[in-house]
């Protein structure tokens, strides 16, 4: 894919409250972390957080009962999805995916427990184009937050695996920071129609 102009980070933020306020149904957050995306959840939605950290699951169940669902934080993690084929409506992920072992099997797993139709929404910090910012990404990956934040990437090139991982429709948008060099300049946000 092209890489399009980016949109700044206020249209980022935008599109994360329209995407993940229409959501329906049953919803699964993986990576779910300390709840954050509950501002954005409509109230009638299903939700169910997959956090593979333990000590996120107790603000976690308070920010899900605070949101009106009952507890349903799971423990595990996104390339092996505790959940049956087809059972969830919409996944969201949101920083998640610089940080999974194997971008490749985490989507395929996105796929399968999505029902026919199902949405996968994506907000994702990624590589940016080959330039001095990108090299300083690979260096902080290599020297500092592979090991201290999380596992975290942030210079991968998320897009590649989500347009390839055989989702019927991908619509993303490109978004970056003002600021001309940071290891977390670049961002994707959209959805993806199993």
């Amino acid at each position: 894919m092209a890489l399009a102009t980016p949109a700044d980070m206020t249209a980022y933020a935008g599109r994360k409250r329209e995407l993940l306020g229409a959501l329906t149904g049953t919803v699964l957050e993986i990576g779910a972390g300390a709840g954050a995306n509950f501002v954005h959840f409509d109230r009638s939605i299903r939700w169910i957080g997959l956090e593979p950290d333990p000590r996120w699951h107790d603000q976690l169940d308070r920010a899900a009962a605070a949101h009106g669902n009952g507890s349903a934080v799971i423990g595990g993690r996104a390339e092996q999805i505790p959940l049956a084929d087809n059972t969830v409506d919409a996944v969201v992920s949101t920083i998640v995916l610089c940080s999974v072992a194997d971008q490749e099997r985490v989507l395929a797993e996105v796929r399968r427990v999505l029902r026919p139709g199902g949405t996968f929404v994506f907000f994702e910090h990624v590589a940016a184009p080959g330039t001095w910012t990108r090299r300083l990404q690979r260096v902080r990956a290599l020297c500092y937050s592979r090991r201290f934040d999380a596992g975290c990437d942030p210079s991968r090139e998320t897009w590649r695996p989500i347009e390839a991982a055989g989702f019927r429709n991908v619509d993303l948008a490109w978004y970056a920071r003002r600021i001309r060099f940071g290891v977390y300049n670049r961002y994707i946000a959209g959805q993806a129609i199993c």
